[in-house]
């Protein structure tokens, strides 16, 4: 049997507490969940506001412990670079923000590692298409003509 567990969950940024669901599944382990907590707030005020995956290691015989922060869905990121609380509901009829391509490029170099596409620009077209679904404009224009852009060669300096 193992003396490690794992503890998931998913965070508001910088705003983690000892209550559901952190404390009442660590408190059982006997570890300091204030400091827990503190360390994941720590760890997630880049990420203010949104949801954040954390992984709470313990190992149960030491008591030692160890916090991995994931990164926060590409639509959370995206609603940060366009300085909104959440996407249109009826995304290609109503456009609610617009982000610059900069901020798309941004989002992509963050969700890189977690995304299944073949290269940087796969993602950043990834980062675009989900543009679309929130009724977010990529610098003004449909994301559908800005992903034809890229696609056309455009934006190449923003792949190097």
């Amino acid at each position: 049997m193992t003396d490690v567990q794992t503890v998931s969950a998913l965070v508001t940024g910088g705003q983690a507490s000892a209550g559901p669901p952190l404390g009442p599944t660590l408190g059982p382990l006997g570890v300091n969940i204030l400091q827990i907590v503190t360390a994941i707030n720590e760890k997630t005020k880049d990420f203010e506001g949104m949801k954040v995956p954390v992984t709470v290691t313990v190992d149960k015989k030491t008591k030692k412990w160890s916090v991995e922060v994931g990164i926060p869905s590409a639509s959370a990121l995206i609603l940060k670079e366009a300085g909104l609380q959440k996407g249109s509901g009826t995304s290609g009829a109503t456009w609610v923000g617009d982000i610059t391509i900069d901020s798309a490029v941004k989002v992509a170099k963050l969700k890189i590692d977690s995304s299944y596409a073949i290269d940087f620009k796969a993602a950043a077209k990834e980062v675009i298409g989900t543009c679309l679904s929130l009724g977010i404009k990529v610098d003004g224009k449909n994301p559908k003509e800005v992903t034809a852009e890229i696609d056309a060669g455009k934006w190449e300096e923003k792949f190097k």
